[in-house]
């Protein structure tokens, strides 16, 4: 089974962190959060779901895990503003590891410059910033590229990101 580094702050999008870390726990994967410090608590920007963490990003390395999960909402932005998190999720795209990014998630792989010539998709308002990037973006609920990044747009596309997600955890 898989362990998944999951990159999570404040004003995450809620259904967007619970719904694909139970899918990926479902099935017996391990899903790490991963903050500034272990114990903080952050809160979803929906006031549903409130996440302890597991881990400081200063006591994890990418080797440590076989797959990222970066959950939308708010989240992504303000984590990479943070280098640290930067380079970390860059080292995942550069290892060719399952990455897994819903909604704004793909602005840390933005800002990660990773997404050059990669099919991708995410929420609407970040289209141009994707296409700057390099990516080549379809508005669909999903978007596999080169079995390793799994993207999509909203918490309406959930029940999809979440089927290939699973499906390259498996292969």
């Amino acid at each position: 089974m898989a362990r998944i580094a999951t990159l999570l702050t404040d004003m995450f999008e809620d259904s967007e962190y619970t719904e694909p870390a139970k899918a990926y726990q479902d099935v017996g994967h391990e899903v790490v959060t991963i903050e500034k410090e272990a114990g903080n608590e952050v809160k979803g920007k929906q006031g549903v779901a409130t996440v302890k963490i597991d881990k400081g990003i200063d006591d994890v390395k990418p080797e440590d895990f076989d797959a990222l999960f970066i959950p939308g909402g708010f989240s992504p932005d303000l984590l990479r503003a943070d280098d640290r998190f930067v380079q970390f999720a860059k080292a995942f795209m550069d290892a060719k590891k399952p990455v897994f990014a819903i909604c704004h998630g793909p602005q840390l792989l933005i800002t990660a410059k990773t997404l050059e010539g990669r099919d991708a998709t995410g929420y609407k308002s970040i289209k141009v910033d994707m296409e700057y990037a390099g990516a080549k973006y379809a508005d669909q609920e999903v978007v596999v590229c080169q079995k390793q990044l799994v993207t999509s747009r909203t918490p309406d596309d959930i029940p999809a990101f979440n089927r290939e997600s699973l499906k390259l955890l498996e292969s």
